[in-house]
């Protein structure tokens, strides 16, 4: 019989080493996430001041303070931003803060984020809520005044009426007639609509490079454009605004590209992918023209949020 060369024993996967690799592959597209928020970041301090600049690093400073504050209960060493997702959400809930707030109302926001929205949840991963848009939910609550009332940007200088506010049906005004506020650009609300044609480029550079898919981002645009035709009758006093003014105005290329494309908290399978962002973006134009607040992001996130983990139990 020819002699058989001994098989050798296939080498069984390390555990740690894949640990090691998907913990690495997160932490890589978590931090490309947060370049790509860098536009959007630039442009808000660029159009709203120093205040706005003040919002997001605040908001990054207390989330590295609750990070590590987690750590240490977990008996863990301390580091800087050890959950890669943290500085994401840092960084939209400051986003999300009007500039003329006082810079401590991203604190409470923050915490509510990390400790309620995640970590009793049990961590990254886990949650089934956006993080962001819950402590942002919270603190738009709990303080109606400072978030609603207080009016430094995209401000009609006569009405005092926000572009958004402008874009409700008034029964009075058609819509010709308020798109003429000095609240608006070329396309959208005044100075918003550069910080939406930020966050588009940063969108569609983590479409390009497949950190995000393309389902969602043009699902939630789709929505709005659908509510915007509901809303829409030519034109009158009862109109509730085009959708290239809502697709820029607000925070809607925030949601579509950065906040609904959460990948812990939105559906796996495309055609889950699109209800939901449809969901999303027709909430969005919903709550701003039948609502109080002054934009439907952060409620019409969470409330697809509340949809999508009962199809995923079911």
């Amino acid at each position: 019989m020819p002699n058989r060369r001994p098989r050798t024993a296939a080498r069984r996967p390390d555990m740690n080493d894949m640990l090691s690799r998907t913990v690495w592959s997160t932490r890589r597209v978590m931090w490309h996430v947060t370049a790509a928020l860098v536009p959007a970041c630039i442009a808000s301090a660029v159009v709203f001041g120093v205040e706005m600049l003040g919002h997001l690093v605040v908001a990054l400073t207390a989330g590295s303070a609750v990070d590590n504050l987690v750590l240490r209960t977990k008996g863990e060493r301390a580091d800087w931003f050890r959950d890669p997702s943290t500085p994401i959400t840092c960084l939209l809930i400051g986003l999300s803060a009007p500039a003329s707030a006082p810079l401590w109302i991203t604190v409470p926001a923050v915490g509510v984020a990390l400790l309620l929205a995640k970590e009793a949840f049990g961590g990254i991963g886990r949650n089934l809520f956006n993080p962001a848009m819950a402590g942002y939910a919270v603190i738009l609550v709990s303080y109606p005044v400072l978030l609603t009332m207080l009016r430094t940007v995209d401000v009609d200088a006569t009405t005092g009426a926000t572009a958004l506010e402008l874009l409700r049906p008034d029964g009075s005004r058609t819509l010709i007639e308020r798109s003429a506020s000095s609240a608006f650009g070329y396309w959208g609300a005044a100075e918003h609509e550069w910080v939406n044609g930020a966050a588009l480029a940063g969108g569609l550079y983590l479409v390009a490079r497949r950190i995000v898919g393309w389902h969602i981002p043009v699902a939630v645009l789709l929505g709005m454009a659908l509510a915007c035709v509901v809303f829409y009758d030519g034109g009158s006093s009862t109109s509730a605004g085009t959708p290239l003014q809502h697709a820029f105005s607000g925070a809607s290329m925030l949601a579509a590209f950065f906040i609904a494309t959460d990948p812990v908290t939105a559906p796996a399978l495309s055609r889950d992918q699109w209800l939901f962002g449809i969901a999303i973006g027709f909430l969005i134009v919903v709550i701003r023209a039948l609502g109080s607040f002054p934009d439907g992001v952060a409620f019409a996130v969470l409330l697809a949020n509340v949809f999508a983990s009962l199809r995923r139990v079911g």
